[in-house]
């Protein structure tokens, strides 16, 4: 937050600007003469137009022009490249945790009840999560506890439903008590591990849940769950566990946002980059394999090379996922984006990124780190923390020529792109540029 004093009132009254102009479209027509003498640069090296925040679209056709392949001085032998952040930048939403919801909904486990057991505790420390994670009675929930009532619910799923060691088709094991409570209680575990443990833990700790499934197992659930969540509402849901199944943890409830949504602007974007000669990256904080069935299926229209996706990898054994991340490899968050960034692409070709994408903290350190990079281009979901740091800098670089930033607009509820840069948070109607 800006400080107290003349210095702060200033800062304020500068930034209030900036959304009272994005908001109310005012920063089109100051770009207006811009726009019309880069109409030819725009043409020629074929970025629609979309949605786009006309300054950031001016802008990035302007870098592709200056260094894509019709440039002076272009070399084919060193291609520049573009990264990109998949979940909340690619896309809208995030493509893990809806498919950890729809491996919840349709039980799509080969784990046994005790390699469950194991799972759920796996690398979690033990006692009370942050005081945020309390029950309908108010105590604050702990590991042991919440474990226990998914130890009990597994058993029971496992020994019933006819897609594990039972008979009952799905739709009646759903409709039980044990199954509400399951999917209640395992997602909220999701985020109390988390928001508690951080990612280190609980990125690692989400993707153990493949184990003992085969590397195509694993991409027709998650083109599935791709499906099912395109076709879903925007929607945040409630998750509360039965009343009269309060088990050791107690009632718990969980809200998870439904529906993805695809972001034509990247998906263009990807593909004039690579007709221009610049190459395409994606550095994600979900399992690269499961990205790779979104990223580089054709009928989702980013057609991103398999072997230019970089996540989250999974020791294996034989054909088949262990619940243990691959061993030197980093954790692709945060400062971990960097590491494979460097290791897997500086190293071989010994230069940075042109251009990078990100939308939150994970992405903080990939689009600041490379001097070689134009371009940090933030989705603007109005977050604090250093995503917010980056997004108030490229707030106070709107007017100037040569940002460092750049924020572009979206609206939470539709999951498409604002031709501002400005967003609308979901359930809200009022623009917004930062967070408040």
């Amino acid at each position: 937050m800006p400080q107290a004093g003349a210095g702060g009132v200033a800062r304020r009254g500068f930034l209030g600007g900036l959304l009272a102009a994005a908001a109310g479209g005012a920063l089109a027509p100051a770009m207006g003469h811009a726009a019309a003498k880069n109409a030819t640069v725009d043409t020629a090296i074929g970025l629609d137009r979309a949605k786009w925040a006309p300054r950031n679209h001016q802008m990035v056709a302007q870098m592709i022009a200056a260094h894509g392949n019709t440039a002076p001085g272009y070399k084919a032998g060193k291609r520049p490249y573009a990264v990109f952040d998949w979940d909340n930048t690619s896309i809208m939403n995030d493509c893990e945790e809806a498919l950890l919801m729809y491996q919840i909904n349709t039980l799509s486990f080969k784990l046994t009840p005790p390699e469950f057991s194991a799972i759920i505790r796996q690398n979690v420390p033990p006692g009370p999560f942050s005081k945020d994670f309390k029950n309908a009675a108010g105590n604050v929930v702990d590991l042991d506890s919440i474990c226990a009532d998914l130890d009990a619910d597994y058993a029971f799923l496992h020994a019933n439903y006819k897609g594990m060691a039972g008979s009952k088709p799905l739709e009646q094991i759903t409709a039980t008590v044990e199954f509400q409570d399951f999917r209640a209680k395992l997602y909220y575990l999701y985020e109390a591990v988390n928001d508690t443990h951080g990612v280190n833990v609980g990125y690692p700790w989400v993707i153990y849940f493949f184990a003992n499934m085969s590397e195509a197992e694993v991409s027709a659930l998650a083109e599935a769950s791709n499906d099912a969540a395109l076709g879903a509402a925007l929607n945040k849901v409630k998750y509360t566990s039965p009343a009269d199944c309060p088990g050791k943890a107690g009632v718990v409830s969980v809200t998870h946002f439904h529906g993805i949504r695809l972001c034509t602007e990247i998906g263009g974007m990807m593909d004039t980059l690579r007709s221009n000669g610049i190459d395409v990256y994606v550095c994600t904080a979900s399992l690269e394999d499961v990205v790779a069935v979104f990223a580089t299926h054709p009928k989702y229209g980013y057609n991103v090379t398999r072997e230019n996706i970089i996540g989250l990898r999974l020791e294996r054994n034989g054909g088949v996922y262990r619940n243990a991340y691959l061993k030197d490899w980093p954790l692709t968050w945060g400062p971990g984006k960097s590491v494979a960034i460097k290791q897997e692409l500086v190293a071989k070709k010994g230069y940075g990124p042109l251009f990078v994408a990100g939308d939150s903290d994970g992405d903080y350190d990939m689009l600041r780190d490379f001097p070689e990079t134009q371009y940090g281009l933030i989705v603007n979901r109005m977050k604090s923390g250093k995503i917010g740091e980056l997004s108030k800098l490229a707030a106070e670089q709107i007017p100037s020529s040569k940002p460092r930033f750049l924020l572009q607009g979206r609206q939470e509820s539709t999951g498409n792109w604002l031709p501002v840069e400005t967003s609308i948070k979901y359930g809200k109607t009022a623009p917004q540029l930062l967070t408040t």
